[in-house]
């Protein structure tokens, strides 16, 4: 479906919470690809299509959960849903996300755990990926056009990308870096940062805004907030303790995982070789060499990447020795994982997403938000180049020189499969104007048969 700009005239009525479900259920279905292609999902399902909110409150939900520990994209599906349908929609919008990953996830896991086999993973995933990386570069595209207005953005997305790809900077340190420049350039009136919303959109914006009205940040509320959202995350401990005593596997993967919720700033890449390395060498919970099986298995599945973390926990029941059925093992370390990793993404979102709709109006906190969205459109480039080269190549080594670092394919290497089907993908999405259901349905079958014809 084309792109048409949203009007007063043309723009829907806000969607009843059972349209949200199905959009939110669809989403969670289809969300390949890591971050990129899926803030590219969501930015066509409820933008460009649906027209449910504006391109700038996208953006500005967006900034605050790049900030955020945690997987940005599913946190940014919570954001919107409460938006749209306050608590119960945040909370649909989050739970839909992850639950589809989830259940394919303990499935291979299952899998995988009784046949240590996953040749056939590779090939039931591997046009998927030239799918998604044809979807995270239309949306890129169309990203850019609208963060992206004056030159000085231009150079703030540019510079983030360089940061990002060539030096190896810090995620937070680069967001942080671009926040300020935004500020100050606000703070001294430059009009290069103001953020302000198309008239055409007023009216999506009106009712996107009753929602967070009744939810007007206060003190109440926040310890309200917290109170709830910690007793949740917590709430499996004492039912394990019960069960199996203290300590006990399972108590240890929830201190573990909860530890990891809280420190995954910039993906999940940025603490998966910590976790590969205690869960081979402190508590002996994989092989060596299992957590890239489980890698691929959290790359080629819909959801967060950091769904990861739900294979580790599964294999580690899988393999208790507790006495317990290993397939009720399993099936229980990955749900603590899971609960314990996804139930503080909650509570970032309801605790902070008043005061981030608060600050929409403050000329200065705006303009750093303008700011942090160029970087973020630097940050998405750089996962989408990352992503492209991990897909067509076969083979990527790291090329040092000072405090230069990058990511090198060997040109070689390339891989025509996936060479052909991601040029296929693109020219079925930019010309033909595919639906991405039919994109992912046509790559995927053609590059299973593919692979295994091969």
């Amino acid at each position: 479906m084309a792109f048409t700009p949203a009007s007063e005239s043309n723009t829907p009525a806000h969607p009843t919470f059972r349209e949200a479900l199905r959009v939110w259920t669809r989403i969670g279905l289809l969300s390949f690809g890591g971050p990129a292609g899926q803030i590219a999902l969501m930015h066509r399902e409820l933008v460009e299509q649906r027209r449910w909110i504006s391109e700038e409150r996208f953006l500005h939900a967006l900034n605050y959960c790049m900030l955020l520990p945690g997987p940005e994209a599913q946190q940014l599906a919570t954001y919107v849903g409460w938006l749209l349908h306050g608590w119960r929609g945040g909370l649909a919008a989050g739970l839909l996300f992850v639950a589809p990953g989830f259940c394919v996830i303990v499935v291979l896991s299952a899998l995988y755990a009784m046949y240590q086999e996953t040749a056939w993973l590779g090939a039931l995933f591997f046009g998927l990926k030239a799918a998604v990386l044809a979807i995270v570069a239309e949306a890129l595209i169309r990203l850019s056009r609208r963060a992206l207005r004056q030159r000085a953005m231009y150079a703030i997305a540019a510079a983030a990308f360089v940061a990002l790809f060539a030096f190896d900077a810090p995620f937070p340190l680069v967001i942080l870096v671009a926040g300020l420049i935004g500020y100050l350039g606000a703070r001294f009136s430059s009009p290069v940062f103001e953020m302000s919303e198309p008239k055409s959109v007023a009216a999506s914006l009106q009712r996107a805004s009753s929602t967070h009205l009744a939810a007007q940040p206060s003190a109440m509320r926040a310890l309200r907030v917290i109170a709830i959202c910690c007793a949740l995350w917590i709430a499996p401990v004492p039912l394990l303790i019960a069960a199996f005593g203290w300590p006990n596997l399972f108590t240890d993967m929830a201190a573990f995982f909860s530890k990891m919720a809280v420190v995954t700033f910039g993906g999940a890449y940025a603490v998966l070789a910590y976790v590969a390395q205690q869960a081979v060498e402190t508590y002996g919970w994989l092989k060596p060499g299992e957590m890239m099986d489980g890698l691929a298995m959290a790359e080629t599945t819909p959801g967060p990447l950091i769904l990861v973390l739900t294979y580790v926990a599964f294999i580690a029941g899988f393999r208790n020795q507790m006495g317990v059925d290993p397939l009720v093992g399993g099936l229980l370390g990955a749900t603590v994982a899971t609960w314990v990793t996804f139930a503080p993404c909650f509570l970032w979102i309801f605790l902070g997403a008043p005061y981030i709709e608060r600050i929409r109006g403050d000329k200065a906190l705006s303009g750093a938000l303008a700011a942090i969205t160029a970087a973020v459109v630097g940050v998405i480039l750089n996962l989408a180049l990352w992503f492209a080269i991990h897909v067509l190549f076969r083979e990527v080594e790291p090329l040092s020189a000072g405090p230069l670092t990058i990511a090198a394919p060997k040109l070689l290497s390339l891989d025509p499969g996936a060479a052909a089907l991601a040029a296929l993908a693109l020219v079925a999405l930019f010309r033909f104007k595919v639906s991405v259901p039919a994109l992912l349905a046509i790559c995927g079958a053609l590059g299973f048969a593919f692979r295994m014809a091969v």
